[in-house]
């Protein structure tokens, strides 16, 4: 017999109303709609959802090959100048064969954090620990990238600014900033016990929270400089969506230190995105915003328009970067709906990265406003379809800009990018969809183009590898909502699942294992779906229809407070609305 669970409401004295936990019946969320997702077709063609959990678990233990003597590799070497901190530090490659890089290059000191946090961050999301691997500290190395010789004292995204100009310098860009800060952060909740990083948490959401002050509200700046403290202006336009990193990685640090300081500078942050009349999208922050805002409004009681953030971000509406956003299309019969970059610049131009980097704020997003469920389930099978098309594997030989080239990849690397028509006139008689590199020609030699391999976007392949699994239906799939929800509190195992078909379908649920049986939960129904499972269990999607399943332990305690619904204290619903009331 399930246990007895009470909702407690405070009206001057304590009023007591219990229900057995069969009753427990809540509305169902209403699903919010974005209309860029709403227009790509209801399932992708050609439909292929590769292993990308296995394509990260391979990632990883081949690039990290020191002994590797293929042409090209190996893509990672030893860096001993002791930028920051006196130690050895690897470098990784920006892209295959660069010129700029490597052991002989500039002393080795050229290497970019968005590579090494990205490949950090990817294998641990998938299991492996990079804090002990064949006897190496990969994690303690990124301390490298804190600046404090320049007094910066944030994560950048080389050792120190200088050292950007030995790249062929971008001048200051203030998402390469920031960014590597919010990476380092997500790297931080998994490792919290790493020597040194509660002290350089702490250091960069001071520098956070100094840089919010003193912008009050006004983030129209090129960048920010942290050592003076002063916000600057160049040739760049200005990124009013730092204020989303800005958010998410003082709220991260309230949740780990608790400063109400850094909880008041998060919302400020917050404020200043949302204040903003048009879409300022530049590069990758804008997501953050849209996941910052539903957390804060589930945990810290905020009212955020999310909805507002997220159309931002998928729309391509920006005036900064023109077009940025979510690409919607058929390509020649190929389906690139999903990926993330400019809807416009050459009929379109998707990117690895971005696309990778998207989904860790938008997917546990879902489990502080449920209401995104069928958007979100829509937009990530698409992305995890169209992504495959990036390696050279998965797409044909005659959409490659060096099809010669792609045995040099081992199967782990992806080109930079796709893009409807090329940027380069070499290219120009390549039919759409056109897998290359952004960057100019940086390996000398007999194949200069090889460089059009991304080494630094195919690190970050462990976030879909951690999220994405797949169903006993095709082009239905299991979305971890836990994977990337970092600096969360306890939470039960919860997914998204995401019917395309104009049909119900039947999914078999695999049960995680916990000890025991559980009941799941739906927060898109507001209801118990299924009781005491182990396993395997079915579930049953409506057409267009998601499913948020929380793995609840059997017979748990249910009790509603302040319209979130728990589990043995623990919230299975932050957007929890009984019946009747």
């Amino acid at each position: 017999m399930y246990r007895y669970a009470c909702y407690i409401a405070v009206i001057g004295l304590l009023l007591f109303s219990c229900k057995h936990q069969s009753d427990i019946q809540g509305i169902p969320a209403v699903q919010q709609r974005i209309a860029q997702v709403d227009s790509m077709a209801a399932v992708p063609q050609p439909l292929q959802i590769i292993d990308w959990y296995r394509l990260a678990k391979a990632y990883d233990s081949t690039v990290y090959d020191f002994a590797a003597a293929d042409p090209y590799w190996p893509l990672v070497w030893w860096d001993s100048t002791g930028r920051n901190f006196d130690q050895p530090v690897i470098g990784l490659y920006t892209a295959m064969g660069d010129v700029r890089q490597g052991a002989h290059a500039h002393q080795g000191m050229f290497h970019e954090s968005l590579a090494t946090m990205g490949g950090v961050l990817g294998a641990t999301l998938i299991g492996i620990d990079k804090s002990n691997q064949d006897g190496l500290n990969y994690v303690s190395m990124l301390k490298n990238y804190f600046n404090r010789e320049t007094g910066w004292n944030i994560m950048m995204n080389n050792t120190a600014p200088e050292v950007a100009l030995l790249g062929g310098g971008y001048g200051r860009d203030w998402w390469y900033d920031v960014y590597p800060n919010v990476l380092f952060y997500a790297i931080y909740d998994r490792y919290p016990d790493e020597p040194g990083f509660d002290t350089l948490a702490r250091q960069v959401a001071e520098q956070f929270y100094k840089a919010d002050s003193v912008l009050a509200g006004n983030y129209s700046h090129t960048f920010f400089d942290y050592a003076k403290l002063t916000p600057q202006t160049n040739w760049i336009c200005a990124q009013e969506d730092a204020a989303a990193g800005h958010a998410w990685v003082l709220y991260a640090a309230y949740r780990k230190f608790g400063d109400e300081r850094y909880l008041q500078a998060a919302k400020r942050a917050q404020q200043a995105l949302e204040s903003q009349t048009e879409n300022r999208f530049y590069e990758i922050l804008m997501p953050y915003g849209a996941y910052t805002a539903a957390r804060m409004n589930a945990e810290a009681g905020t009212q955020f328009n999310v909805g507002k953030i997220l159309d931002w971000t998928f729309s391509g509406t920006s005036v900064c970067r023109q077009g940025w956003g979510v690409l919607v299309g058929q390509w020649n019969g190929f389906d690139i709906s999903g990926i993330v970059g400019s809807t416009v610049d050459h009929g379109g131009y998707g990117f690895l990265m971005n696309t990778f980097d998207t989904a860790i704020p938008l997917v546990p997003l879902v489990r502080y406003d449920q209401s995104y469920a069928t958007a979100i389930g829509k937009w990530m099978l698409h992305a995890a379809n169209a992504s495959r098309l990036f390696y050279p594997q998965y797409i044909p030989a005659k959409h490659q800009t060096i099809p010669q080239l792609a045995e040099a990849t081992k199967g782990v690397i992806g080109y930079e990018g796709l893009v409807k028509e090329s940027t380069f006139d070499r290219y120009k008689d390549i039919p759409a969809p056109v897998a290359q590199g952004d960057g100019p020609n940086w390996v000398p030699g007999e194949n200069p183009e090889v460089s059009q391999f991304s080494v630094y976007g195919s690190a970050h392949v462990g976030i879909f590898g951690s999220i994405i699994r797949h169903t006993d239906v095709s082009g239905i799939l299991q979305l971890d909502l836990l994977a990337t929800d970092f600096f969360r509190d306890k939470a039960y195992p919860s997914y998204l699942y995401y019917n395309p078909y104009d049909e119900v379908k039947e999914v078999t649920v695999n049960i995680p294992s916990t000890g025991g049986h559980v009941d799941l939960y739906d927060a898109v129904q507001g209801r118990f779906v299924t009781r005491g499972v182990s396993g395997t269990a079915g579930l049953s999607l409506t057409p267009k229809g998601a499913a948020v399943l929380v793995a609840v332990p059997a017979g748990a305690t249910i009790q509603q407070k302040d319209g979130k619904l728990l589990a043995d204290g623990v919230v299975i619903d932050y957007q929890f609305r009984a019946e009747g009331q």
